[in-house]
């Protein structure tokens, strides 16, 4: 299998004052190795799985906790506390999802809403960069009502384009308009088996350089 490495400048050879076969043999055969060496990684990186030798930063967190409002007309940071993969993108302080190289990231979320009252009840959820509001970056759900006798249940998600300058940090925010609304993690279930829903689950993608 092709692999990645990284060639050495060339040492090329000094030159003789005088014209000499055997000085342009080495020197060609010095450059002929280090091209052939380029050419070897040029081929893998755009061949068909090109792909694999790339990495850019990224970070993927989930949350195994409900969260819950304590008012109708306060705002509350969404928080993680399970770090399943992480590369450069990391998590400060329970939500501040902080970058470490500038780029844009492709940030994409998934929050399992449940409702136990029996009216429809909306919620907000949006963006926050360095602790300021992203203009244009709420969304609305209305989430279903408690029906025969089960909880309504709505899952929401979303993606955003983020322009981040190194060091900056994303938090999701989240508002209710009835404290029968909350974030729930639900645990592993049977018949049949099949495993746990986080309440939240949030990846932040490195997608270009902006410069």
């Amino acid at each position: 299998m092709a692999r990645i490495v990284h060639p050495a400048a060339p040492n090329l050879p000094v030159p003789p004052t005088d014209y000499q076969p055997r000085y342009h043999e080495q020197f060609n055969n010095v450059l002929r190795l280090y091209f052939n060496r380029l050419n070897n990684n040029l081929l893998a990186l755009f061949g068909d799985r090109g792909g694999r030798y790339i990495v850019n930063p990224f970070g993927a967190w989930s949350s195994e906790s409900d969260q819950t409002a304590s008012s109708t007309t306060a705002s509350y940071a969404i928080t993680f506390d399970v770090a399943d993969v992480v590369d450069s993108v990391y998590l400060v302080d329970g939500s501040k999802m902080t970058v470490t190289y500038a780029g844009v990231y492709n940030l994409q979320f998934s929050i399992q809403f449940t409702n136990t009252d029996t009216q429809i009840h909306d919620v907000d959820v949006w963006a926050a960069i360095n602790g300021t509001n992203l203009s244009n970056s709420n969304s609305r759900f209305s989430v279903p009502n408690r029906h025969g006798g089960v909880d309504g249940h709505l899952i929401a998600s979303l993606n955003l384009f983020l322009p981040l300058n190194a060091s900056d940090y994303v938090e999701l925010y989240w508002c209710t308009n009835d404290l029968g609304v909350k974030i729930e993690h639900i645990p592993a279930a049977s018949s049949p088996t099949r495993p746990a829903t986080p309440s939240v689950i949030a990846t932040m993608s490195f997608v270009s350089a902006t410069d």
